[in-house]
């Protein structure tokens, strides 16, 4: 590891984080002074710096065997906290992916908020992203993993709730924050549990214990399912995925980073933890049961949703279950071939559907229209994330939808078939929201929608470029099999799933015979689907009324016992002070009297023990026996 670009990986994150700074030190006094851009500006250039030293470093280590890199922390009583840097060709061009987009959505953002004067908050939350998910993915500990985890919480937090004067905003960020908090609690468990176990937190040390592990199975099962709550927060799955789409009220450039790799840090620590989930079968089936319902469930209610941001959260949702599947059936490469093409391609939809937020009177899709003449940059956007999302060969989706259907094939064959209706449901739900945005008539709302300026076409045809290059530079790599080696049974199923829902969209969002907005024949399952399952009901008749009542209780018992015992005695302080007052006469005698009196009770008091045992008689014949009584 001679090259210097390798032994200096460690400062990726700092430059992100030297951004990061500089962008919150542009306080008002500044601002009104130059402006807010100039903050932008610091913190792209220094996400430059990050992007290019990665995609330097990124030829340097292809090819090599991991090295490792250890910085000491804190050695006391015995614990040694080491900070081990993983620099592999996996986390380099992790860095190369995360700083790629996050420098995309900044750029994106230049033209999106720029009215807004909020720009160093915002830019500096995005360097604090790109920060933690660069130092995410060169930790090699768990330890120190949960805590990059738990910063990247806080800054979901407050990227999502920036414009903190709208209700919505507030409340988004309050339960993403909240949400999250939830599986981390549990996966905290996981983490102290863990280290009794094998003695370590070394991602690379763990895999090798995992070998010859001899554990309870009982123990490892529970170790297990805490180690996974944290990611299902993370990832957004059921039940912890409402989280993801009400953080969909912030800033469009916030989603477009959220939405592709900041959800992929819960599967990129579920891949690291690969081994030790192995463990357990009962671990495994349940992150297969997660993601499947997952799957379903979110591409099912990406489909019932009018609104273009929720349409494009709940794919998420659904995207992120197949990788729980990919790692629940032990084929980790298989997930972050899908965490790749998912990023590329949500990334360049959320981008295409912010463009017709920016200058539209309204986010309900049912009420726009024949945009394609006046928006083209947004529609291929759209036709291109489409192809990149679903397995439509050759873009990416395809190669790691197949890969997860060719790993279960032989064993667990029902996968394929869930697998096949998600891909169907997606190209279906982004379809009918290409057909109704793009096609037909223009309608009142999008009379007047002009195609975007250069700020965000600029990144939106990047993004575009790197989608459509994605399965050339994956063949250069090595990464895909050619198609002969393919199982062709397999591929002809996904690319009929693929045809099928994309065929359906089209004919009955764009034919105007099929009545619109299309109804159910079983308005309960129609109603099912666009309120999420009632999922927020359930919320509220459950998590949120247990909490409320625990609130009611303990608010009553620290207002009328302990609050109230405080104050009565405070009352009776004053009131014996008050009426205290008017015994005092300033006569030395009467105090004197005072003083000898409290004395005489206070002797008495003392004496009380000693005075149990004395028993007098009223008429004693002699002495001795008055001392015989003192004795007994």
């Amino acid at each position: 590891m001679a090259h210097p670009l390798l032994q200096s990986i460690w400062l990726i994150p700092c430059y992100a984080l030297i951004g990061a700074i500089l962008s919150a030190l542009w306080f008002p006094g500044i601002t009104r002074r130059t402006g807010p851009r100039p903050s932008g500006y610091l913190n792209a250039i220094m996400s430059l710096v990050t992007f290019i030293h990665a995609s330097l470093a990124l030829p340097a280590i292809w090819g090599q065997p991991p090295q490792e890199i250890l910085i000491p922390w804190l050695n006391v009583a015995g614990l040694n906290l080491t900070i081990p840097i993983e620099i592999s060709t996996l986390s380099v061009g992790a860095i190369v992916l995360v700083a790629g987009i996050n420098l995309l959505a900044q750029t994106y953002a230049f033209g999106y908020m720029e009215m807004d004067w909020g720009w160093a908050r915002f830019f500096s939350l995005l360097g604090l992203f790109e920060a933690g998910m660069t130092a995410l993915v060169l930790c090699n500990s768990l330890f120190f993993s949960y805590f990059i985890l738990e910063i990247l919480t806080l800054a979901t937090y407050l990227l999502v709730g920036i414009w903190f004067n709208q209700s919505l905003v507030v409340t988004g960020a309050r339960d993403a924050f909240l949400t999250k908090r939830l599986g981390d609690l549990f996966l905290l468990m996981g983490v102290v549990a863990l280290l009794p176990l094998a003695g370590t937190w070394n991602f690379n040390e763990l895999a090798e214990w995992a070998k010859t592990a001899q554990v309870d199975p009982k123990v490892i099962t529970l170790v297990g399912l805490a180690l996974i709550a944290g990611p299902m927060g993370k990832c957004a799955q059921f039940p912890l995925h409402l989280w993801l789409d009400e953080a969909m009220e912030g800033p469009v450039p916030a989603s477009i980073l959220r939405n592709s790799v900041v959800v992929a840090t819960g599967a990129w620590v579920m891949y690291k933890l690969e081994p030790v989930l192995a463990l357990s079968p009962t671990v495994l089936g349940a992150t297969v049961f997660i993601g499947a319902v997952s799957a379903i469930g979110g591409s099912l209610i990406a489909i019932a949703q009018i609104d273009i941001k929720r349409t494009q959260s709940y794919l998420v949702t659904a995207y992120m279950g197949l990788v729980f599947i990919a790692i629940g059936t032990q084929q980790p490469e298989a997930a972050l071939l899908l965490v790749l093409s998912h990023a590329l391609a949500s990334a360049l939809i959320i981008m295409g559907g912010g463009a017709i937020v920016w200058n539209s009177i309204t986010q309900d899709i049912t009420m726009l229209g024949g945009l394609w003449s006046r928006r083209p940059v947004s529609g291929f956007s759209f036709l291109i994330g489409l192809a990149g999302l679903v397995a439509f060969p050759p873009f990416g989706g395809f190669w790691a939808l197949l890969k997860i259907c060719e790993g279960v094939w032989g064993t667990q064959s029902w996968i394929v078939g869930i697998v096949l209706l998600v891909n169907a449901f997606a190209a279906f739900g982004v379809t009918r929201v290409f057909c109704l945005l793009f096609t037909g008539e223009a309608k009142q709302m999008s009379q007047r929608s002009p195609e975007i300026h250069y700020w965000m076409a600029l990144p939106m045809i990047f993004m575009m470029g790197f989608t459509l290059h994605l399965p050339l530079i994956l063949q250069a790599l090595n990464l895909i099999p050619s198609w002969a080696e393919i199982n062709t049974d397999l591929a002809l199923l996904l690319i009929w799933s693929t045809i099928t829902g994309i065929a359906l969209g089209a004919v009955v969002f764009t034919i105007k015979n099929i009545a619109k907005p299309v109804v159910l024949p079983w308005k309960g399952l129609q109603d099912l689907l666009a309120y999420d399952f009632y999922t927020p009901n359930l919320y509220r008749s459950s998590i949120v009324f247990i909490v409320a009542l625990v609130s009611q209780i303990t608010s009553w018992f620290d207002r009328y016992l302990v609050d109230g015992g405080l104050n009565l005695f405070g009352a009776l302080t004053i009131f014996s002070g008050r009426n205290l007052r008017y015994s005092t006469s300033g006569q030395s005698q009467f105090y004197m009297l005072t003083i000898v009196f409290g004395i005489a009770l206070i002797s008495v008091l003392l004496s009380l023990p000693f005075l149990s045992h004395v028993t007098v008689s009223l008429f004693p014949q002699n002495a001795t026996e008055i001392v015989m009584n003192v004795q007994r």
